[in-house]
């Protein structure tokens, strides 16, 4: 890239009074990437992989948007993980296992390697599953998940992990559209101290004619479930005979490592397909730079491996780079706020990484909880999955940190692999509820979506990515116009379709980025166009409020208005409903002005959210407009929650 204007650095005299030494080596590594896109790009690929046969082209863009990224290499994602930290860390802690009821287990490095390689030969002697095969595992957060895609991508086979918490009709959608041979599932898991079951939604899913031959089942908590002859093997017993000695197949770069479908709320659920030499090495780089995690420390991501986040920094990324990470099975509130504290202290956890929305759960719950445990080992601390909200970053900053972790808000999404976008540990300055920079290598930026030009300071534009990088998605599967209309149909530079995240965002006068949320959470009020995520932000300002979610609703004037359901903290209650929401547009007023001011409020007694404690704004947009619900709300924490909120909005 000819062109070295520096569009997404920081304003250097930001960074010079910040005293931060370490964002020189930020700028000398962007403008490495800049002046030397592909060499930088393949220094890295040479110094992070382990490869079989090296690389002879490091990108090919002649196909565009259909790239390719160091054709000729060849790998192996398991040996990348595993194989190679035998020599210097096989009785190092690979994995350290918590279930819900407190049970721990601890995996070696050599460990993992055995049980690896069994699972491997179980697949590849009993199932039959060979390199391309397609492989569905919809199961709870316990080691066998982590062996199963590791197992798979030993030999070579494609898996698709589908959360534990979706129905039967969603998982299978994903098996219908992967055309999955095999399914991996458990009996079931622990929640709350009880019993909860996967293998009747298995049953379920695979009624009628499906493409899967057989089902292997991981006996996890032993409650009795139905056995389908000749489909249904217990994994527990076909394991006990397996070699732990298993040849790993040999990969090319670009083959495919993984599919992970995103939501089907809306339509046909998207394969979002990510290969195998870009994804890993992207993969150990953010997990390195962003986590800043040495040898000896513990590292502890809550997400659960049915979504990217567990995918990327619990299991993969992670492993990559010899790390320990930590599995967790359980719910981070129970049996109390102060679970997560508990196991900070216990297992001396150097990097913590969760979701603004668990944060606020806990700040909400156990507000006093992290000052009764010994928190001194948390050296960063990381958000995922929806911009965070200023004051519970405080929180988080001041009473989980104790003042001193660097705080990391990543942005990044399923398709991106890993952060985009974050804060450098030790070495960015840091802003509250700010994802701060475009990491080394990702030439992020925010266009104007009608002239592709770079956005101006303050100004909401789109969050693009204007080249190729790694570990990007390599295509939607089964569907290539789809894969170009989703991801390069919106936006253009320089007449170029880019890589479009869906996402709004704003520069700051230092050239920090802020996520602004989805641009179909961008409300068009009169002609003026807000983020959601500001309007909940200045509502989380009042004192009695403790959760919100703002959605846009059609008005006759203004082109749409501002619908807010917010939960209340539980001890405060409502004194004076109408003094209430004077209070809060008061607050809105103050922070954003009189365009902000919402048209509706509702008290509800919670938010529809997913297992994973995603905010379902779809329901909450369909109930504003007075529209019938049809996404599917079996996999939500709580499903009676949407038929109360009906209910309060059509009253």
């Amino acid at each position: 890239m000819s062109d070295k204007k520096p569009v997404f650095k920081p304003n250097k005299e930001f960074a010079k009074n910040a005293a931060i030494k370490n964002m020189c080596e930020y700028h000398e590594l962007q403008d490495k990437a800049m002046e030397d896109y592909e060499g930088y790009w393949g220094d890295a690929a040479k110094e992070k992989i382990d490869w079989i046969e090296p690389f002879t082209n490091v990108l090919d863009e002649s196909k565009a948007p259909f790239v390719k990224w160091f054709d000729g290499g060849k790998l192996n994602v398991a040996q990348q993980c595993i194989d190679r930290h035998l020599d210097t860390r096989k009785n190092k802690a690979a994995i350290i296992f918590e279930g819900d009821r407190g049970d721990v287990q601890t995996i070696t490095y050599l460990d993992l390697y055995k049980n690896v390689n069994r699972f491997a030969n179980l697949l590849k002697e009993d199932f039959g599953v060979k390199k391309g095969d397609r492989v569905v595992i919809y199961m709870p957060m316990i080691p066998e998940a982590a062996y199963a895609m590791l197992a798979c991508a030993r030999i070579g086979a494609i898996h698709s992990i589908v959360f534990g918490g979706f129905s039967a009709e969603a998982l299978r959608d994903r098996i219908d559209d992967a055309e999955a041979k095999v399914v991996i599932t458990a009996d079931g898991a622990f929640r709350k101290e009880k019993p909860y079951m996967l293998k009747p939604v298995v049953d379920a899913a695979l009624e009628g004619k499906t493409p899967v031959k057989k089902v292997l089942v991981v006996e996890r908590n032993h409650e009795d479930v139905e056995w389908v002859a000749g489909r249904d093997y217990s994994y527990n017993e076909l394991i006990k005979d397996k070699s732990a000695v298993c040849e790993a197949e040999v990969m090319d770069a670009e083959d495919p490592l993984f599919l992970l479908y995103t939501s089907g709320s809306t339509g046909k659920p998207k394969g979002v397909q990510h290969n195998s030499a870009g994804y890993i090495l992207w993969a150990q780089m953010t997990m390195e730079w962003v986590f800043d995690v040495k040898e000896n420390d513990t590292y502890w991501c809550t997400a659960d491996v049915g979504w990217i986040t567990g995918h990327t920094y619990i299991v993969y990324g992670p492993l990559a780079m010899g790390a320990t990470t930590v599995m967790f099975e359980g719910v981070i509130t129970f049996p109390d706020a102060g679970r997560p504290w508990a196991m900070v202290e216990n297992h001396r956890i150097n990097q913590f990484y969760t979701a603004p929305t668990a944060i606020r759960v806990l700040h909400k719950m156990g507000e006093e909880e992290p000052a009764k445990y010994d928190m001194s080992s948390l050296k960063v601390l990381g958000t995922v999955g929806e911009p965070i909200d200023p004051p519970a970053w405080k929180w988080y900053y001041e009473e989980v940190g104790q003042n001193k972790c660097a705080i990391v808000d990543t942005y990044w999404q399923t398709e991106t692999g890993g952060h985009i976008v974050s804060p450098l540990p030790g070495a960015t300055p840091i802003k509250p509820a700010c994802a701060t920079l475009p990491l080394p290598g990702i030439m992020a930026e925010i266009l104007d979506p009608a002239t592709g030009e770079r956005a101006e300071v303050g100004e909401t534009g789109y969050m693009c990515v204007t080249r190729p990088w790694p570990s990007q998605i390599r295509g939607v599967w089964g569907d290539e116009e789809r894969y170009v209309k989703s991801y390069f149909g919106d936006v253009k530079k320089d007449g170029k379709p880019v890589y479009f995240t869906g996402d709004g965002a704003v520069y700051d006068e230092d050239g920090y980025i802020t996520i602004t949320g989805r641009t179909d959470d961008v409300i068009n009020v009169s002609g003026h166009r807000m983020g959601t995520a500001e309007v909940e932000a200045a509502i989380k300002k009042h004192a009695n409020v403790a959760e919100v979610a703002v959605v846009g609703k059609p008005h006759p004037l203004k082109g749409e208005g501002i619908f807010a359901y917010i939960v209340l903290k539980a001890d405060e209650g409502v004194a004076d409903e109408v003094e209430e929401v004077k209070a809060i547009n008061n607050i809105i007023k103050k922070e954003i002005g009189n365009i902000a001011l919402c048209d509706d409020m509702i008290f509800a007694p919670g938010l529809p959210k997913t297992r994973s404690g995603k905010i379902m704004r779809r329901i909450l947009r369909s109930i504003a407009k007075g529209e019938a619900i049809t996404q599917d709300i079996s996999t939500l924490e709580d499903p009676s929650v949407v038929a109360k909120i009906e209910t309060m909005v059509k009253g």
